[in-house]
This record gives structure tokens, C-alpha cells and sequence, in this order.
């Protein structure tokens, strides 16, 4: 169990990032309507590393391109580029709130994987706020009520995906230098991005330029705060708290999108929350 300030400092980290990654994705759902998905990726893959590479470049010197698990960074950039490719896919055909609520059955996931992969102990309450967040991914689905949207399912597999990513996030915190972690979040599927968008490549609006300029500052900043907030406190404490990502991303589908919000999302998305809230609780008592 970590000391409270340091608790308190991941959780801080965490919920600022899960913001900061709502803004970023609504950024990407407009986006799915001026350019083609892989330009949308590689605009967002693309510009993140070209501003790490800047920052880290500035602060660091070279020694960030330097990592001591390539394998581990290769791997975890692979998990981050096949969520973000499945979740900006079902965010053409589905709302902010629904997908975005989706996604978060990766958290559950992270919990489950920290007991088998990372040997971390859970008890009784967790696990049943564990059952319980799965219950409210249920509800946003929605099985038995409606005919469940297809594109919802890709937000499934992005969170399977996503788990793999927090994973191992968590697992190279501390094994690894944070700023080549920051730098290799992007990088390797920057590379490969940059080969695959020629084909599909369309001249961007001075406008549509400037979001793909501002999608990839977003995922820099959440990106790095969530590298920062994981270095605190184990995976399967701090991650409930990135379902601060579904509060915001539920007032952004409103605000901004103008779809509706059902109350299967929101009631599932409260659920998600009130089980991350009472493992907090329970942690600190």
C-alpha cells in the first residue's frame, strides 16, 4: 500500500489524464468526418511524437531513444495503436459517451491482470467492485434490451487492447527510463503509420490541420500525466480513477456532438464510476 501523499499524487496524475484523453477522443470523432481513419491515426501518432521528441529532446539530450526493454515498448505501442485504431472506428458510428463507456471495462481488466501478471493481492471488496463494473459495461451494451450496435463491440476489443496497454505501462514504471516510456508510446506506430497513410493521403484544411495539430497535443499531455500518475501507486488502484474520462466524455457528447444521453449510458457510466470510487475508499480506510 503506497503513502497516502504519493497516493494522492497518482490519483491526481490519473484523473487529469483521463480528462485530458476525453478531449483528444472528441477531437478524433470530428475528425472521423474530414479525413480518412489512417490519416486520423497517423495525424495523432505522427504530431504526439514529433512533440515528445521536441520536449524530451530539449530536456533530456538523445538519451531518450535509449530504452532497456524494446521488446516490452514495442509491445505495449502495438496495444495503444490497436485500441486507439478500434476505438476511432466505433466512434464514427456510435456516441462519445457509449464508446467512450465501453472502453472502460479495460480498467476491470487492468484489476483482474494485476493479480495474474503483476502478483498484486485484492480482496473481497475489490472484487466486487470489479463484478460491479463489469454489471454497468452491461448496462451501457445494453444485451437483451436492444440489438447490440456492432460498433460498440470494437470498443469492446479496444479495451482488451487498452488493458494490455495500462499493463504495461505499469510494468515498465520504474524498469524503465519515463521519458523514453513517453517517447516509444507513439513512436513505433509513427513509423509505420507514416508508410501506411501514402495510398490514402488527402491534403488537410488549414482547419482540419490545426485539430490534427491539437489531437496530437492532447495525447501528449494525457499520455505523459498517465506515465507520471502510474510511477505513485499500483495499476490496480489508480486505474478506476481514469473513469473520470467517461464523466467528461458524457457532458462532451452533449455539449458538443448533440447526441443524446441515454439513460443506459449514464446509469451504466455511474456504475463504472461508483465501483472505482469505493475501491478508492476501501484503499485509504
Amino acid at each position: 500500500m503506497p503513502r497516502l501523499p504519493a497516493l494522492l499524487a497518482g490519483i491526481l496524475f490519473t484523473l487529469a489524464a483521463g480528462s485530458t484523453f476525453a478531449v483528444q477522443d472528441s477531437l478524433g470523432k470530428h475528425l472521423t468526418t474530414l479525413v480518412p481513419l489512417i490519416q486520423l491515426l497517423w495525424g495523432r501518432y505522427f504530431i504526439q511524437t514529433l512533440i515528445m521528441a521536441g520536449m524530451l529532446g530539449a530536456t533530456r539530450g538523445p538519451s531518450f531513444l535509449k530504452t532497456s526493454h524494446p521488446v516490452l515498448q514495442i509491445l505495449r505501442g502495438a496495444c495503444l495503436l490497436t485500441a486507439t485504431s478500434l476505438m476511432y472506428a466505433a466512434l464514427t458510428y456510435v456516441p462519445l459517451a457509449d464508446a467512450t463507456s465501453v472502453l472502460f471495462f479495460a480498467p476491470i481488466l487492468v484489476t483482474v491482470f494485476s493479480v495474474v501478471f503483476l502478483k498484486e493481492r485484492i480482496g473481497i471488496h475489490r472484487i466486487a467492485a470489479v463484478v460491479a463494473g463489469f454489471v454497468g459495461m452491461l448496462v451501457v451494451l445494453r444485451p437483451g434490451i436492444d440489438a447490440i450496435d456492432p460498433a460498440l463491440l470494437l470498443a469492446v476489443v479496444a479495451a482488451v487492447f487498452n488493458a494490455g496497454y495500462l499493463m504495461l505501462t505499469r510494468r515498465l514504471a520504474g524498469r524503465d527510463d519515463a521519458a523514453s516510456t513517453m517517447f516509444n508510446t507513439t513512436a513505433p506506430g509513427a513509423v509505420l503509420l507514416t508508410v501506411l497513410v501514402i495510398p490514402f493521403w488527402e491534403t488537410p484544411s488549414p482547419s482540419t490541420l490545426a485539430f490534427l495539430v491539437a489531437i496530437g497535443c492532447t495525447g501528449s499531455i494525457g499520455h505523459s500525466l498517465l506515465v507520471r500518475g502510474f510511477s505513485f501507486a499500483p495499476a490496480s488502484l489508480l486505474s478506476p480513477f481514469l473513469y473520470i474520462q467517461v464523466l467528461a466524455a458524457s457532458i462532451l457528447t452533449v455539449v458538443i456532438f448533440g447526441d443524446p444521453l441515454r439513460w443506459t449510458t449514464a446509469l451504466g457510466a455511474a456504475i463504472l464510476v461508483a465501483s472505482g470510487l469505493y475501491i478508492w475508499w476501501r484503499e485509504n480506510r
